[in-house]
């Protein structure tokens, strides 16, 4: 019989292409990846892996097996949800991940009525950035997520996910003075921290007008990237929900730039009674916020 989160392994193989890089997604070992993955072969008594000095490579056995695990996984959770349906009250854990400035405008209020209508369930948030997000579901460390995408940054597939749009986003230009983006080629700039998503979609919004931003300081949390604006420190592009509170001295510039923000859980969990709880509270905090259109 083969072992499911030996599968599992294969499948973010197939998806991430390294041994290495399962184990960094998953929080393994890759000498822990490779035994479990060996103990695969033994259970399907085929070739999986065709080995290449220190590399690795499926065998066409192998893919088909991951594509059938895909379709494994996604059924063993739908099945889970279908039980969990007969069930009365909601217990357990529901774990959560979003993104800074979603855990204070829209995650804190769902927490709040998630606590007050289903009193025993246990709520574990954890605040990473969405680029992190998908390797998270699938390695069943969170039950649902925010993910997100800009224009100039578009969201890579993902396998065994199910996703739902959620929030669409204006991006601003934050600078001492409403000027347009071209003209801050020589300006020094604030962005994420390097590998992020809102570094990487300053950069790539930037060359679209003809320059490379100069980089000066690197932050994570947008109020502190517009406190840095309002201290004469460099300009930067911060979304909606980053400028619901914008210091004096900061002007906004409306960009043709969105960031789109979607609900994110494992394939076959969405009809799950806690998914589908966590779902509703999430649409319902969202259509409470205030209008988030900053005059510029």
């Amino acid at each position: 019989m083969l072992e499911v989160r030996r599968l599992r392994l294969l499948r973010e193989l197939a998806q991430r292409g390294t041994i290495a890089a399962v184990a960094e997604a998953l929080a393994y070992t890759p000498s822990a990846v490779s035994q479990q993955l060996a103990a695969l072969e033994r259970e399907a008594g085929v070739p999986l892996l065709e080995r290449t000095g220190r590399s690795v490579r499926l065998t066409p056995a192998a893919t088909r097996l991951a594509e059938h695990a895909e379709t494994i996984l996604a059924v063993l959770e739908q099945a889970s949800a279908e039980l969990a349906t007969t069930r009365g009250e909601l217990t357990g854990s529901l774990r959560i991940g979003a993104f800074p400035t979603a855990v204070r405008t829209i995650l804190s209020p769902a927490l709040v009525a998630l606590s007050r209508d289903h009193p025993r369930l246990e709520l574990l948030v954890s605040e990473l950035d969405p680029v992190n997000a998908p390797a998270a579901l699938r390695a069943d460390a969170l039950d649902i997520a925010l993910v997100q995408e800009y224009d100039y940054v578009p969201a890579a597939p993902e396998t065994g996910l199910d996703t739902e749009p959620f929030l669409e986003e204006t991006v601003y230009l934050a600078a001492p003075a409403p000027e347009p983006l071209a003209e801050h080629r020589d300006s020094a700039w604030i962005a994420g921290m390097p590998g992020t998503l809102c570094h990487l979609m300053t950069v790539r919004a930037c060359e679209a007008v003809g320059f490379t931003p100069h980089i000066r300081h690197h932050a994570d949390d947008f109020g502190t990237v517009l406190a840095l604006v309002a201290a004469g420190q460099g300009v930067a592009l911060v979304p909606e929900l980053g400028a619901l509170q914008i210091p004096s001295g900061v002007a906004l510039v409306p960009l043709a730039t969105r960031r789109r923000t979607r609900l994110a859980y494992r394939r076959g969990t969405g009809s799950h009674p806690t998914i589908a709880a966590a779902r509703a509270a999430l649409h319902t905090s969202r259509t409470a916020l205030p209008s988030t259109a900053p005059t510029p």
